[in-house]
């Protein structure tokens, strides 16, 4: 590794701690994934508490309340929904300046004359924040599969399928991240590749949903397929393979996202006019 791609990788770690952004994006995830059964748990428990008034309509919500804290899946499944939305938004906006918002605001210039090349500049970005995402997904998986082992009636759901969906959720936070530091650093544009990020998380799984597509080889829908592996006691030898064959493509495609970038870092020129400086 040249000294110039260490100096990078030291200015993104520095930033990235320095900022608190790590913190507040891993107190974010964590946190939700352990609130999700949480709150599972505390509605039903509010149903309970006021069935009285439910049985005046002639409503009995006993049935509703045990269905819904009987299987231990059902609180993992709602922090794969929470996770891959709620904290995939607070991730992408937190790390927008490094996805290009730190070019617009002439925080970091890159003359060519300089000597400082565009590999040493995104290379950096792609290790550390993609592989921040993946890990705090996964540990904060794996403690909402703690979690709700211990608040719900029945743990129906083996370590085995928890690291798996773990995974699948970790390969999708760093999918979108991947695509926003591409659409941020290509275009110089972090607020817009934020945004258009935050709506293709939201609106494509649904469409997918909508037309009954099949999900494997779908990096979009990554998240669908984690919570569908919850819901499964043994996850069958051919599907594991599918799935493993779905986190190779999406991880191909954030390859390929790099390149790209680096292909539109070398061809547009970076405009450092300007008297203001920010550091």
């Amino acid at each position: 590794m040249s000294i110039q791609t260490k100096a990078c990788f030291k200015k993104e770690i520095l930033a990235y701690f320095r900022s608190r952004k790590f913190l507040i994006i891993a107190c974010v995830i964590v946190g939700i994934a352990l609130l999700s059964p949480l709150m599972i748990v505390l509605f039903s428990t509010l149903m309970d508490a006021m069935s009285d008034m439910y049985a005046q309509f002639d409503t009995d919500v006993s049935g509703l309340t045990e269905s819904i804290t009987e299987y231990s899946s059902t609180g993992m499944a709602s922090s794969v929904s929470d996770i891959t939305s709620a904290g995939l938004i607070v991730m992408l906006i937190l790390l927008s300046r490094a996805a290009g918002g730190e070019q617009k605001k002439r925080a970091v210039i890159i003359p060519r004359s300089a000597g400082l090349r565009s590999f040493s500049y995104l290379f950096p970005k792609y290790i550390i924040y993609p592989l921040s995402a993946f890990f705090l997904s996964i540990i904060a998986m794996l403690a909402s599969w703690f979690v709700s082992g211990l608040i719900f009636n029945s743990n129906d759901v083996t370590f085995a399928n928890a690291f798996l969906a773990s995974t699948l959720v970790g390969t999708t936070m760093m999918f979108y991240v991947c695509l926003h530091l591409t659409l941020g650093t290509a275009t110089g544009q972090a607020g817009m590749s934020a945004v258009v990020c935050i709506v293709m998380s939201m609106i494509l799984p649904l469409v997918f949903a909508s037309v009954d597509m099949d999900y494997m080889f779908n990096p979009f829908a990554l998240n669908m397929i984690a919570a569908s592996v919850l819901h499964s006691y043994v996850v069958p030898g051919s599907q594991i393979v599918d799935i493993l064959i779905s986190i190779a493509f999406a991880l191909g495609i954030m390859v390929t996202a790099f390149f790209i970038a680096l292909f539109a870092q070398n061809a547009r020129r970076i405009d450092n006019t300007g008297e203001e400086i920010e550091l």
